[in-house]
């Protein structure tokens, strides 16, 4: 074979590969979003609860609130006296 004739061959292999590598990836994404669609309209969503609201409010604290300041306050006073510069 002469270089121009395995060049030609490599360049040909080359636009097929890549052709079938974009024609999959594109009958991929149709068939994805057909199938997302087709989804979408046989299962309902589901029913919102308006009274449910424990996902916007914040957590309560807890009763021990001033006991953990206390505590964490006292640890933080410690490792200032032991680590000084």
């Amino acid at each position: 074979m002469l270089d121009t004739e395995l060049l030609e061959e490599g360049l040909y292999l080359m636009v097929f590969g890549m052709g079938f590598v974009f024609v999959f990836l594109t009958v991929l994404v149709i068939a994805t979003t057909a199938m997302s669609k087709t989804v979408g309209r046989l299962v309902p969503e589901p029913a919102k609860d308006e009274d449910d609201d424990t996902l916007r409010r914040p957590p309560t604290p807890t009763q021990g609130g001033d006991e953990l300041m206390a505590v964490i306050s006292t640890a933080v006073h410690r490792y200032r006296q032991r680590h000084r510069r």
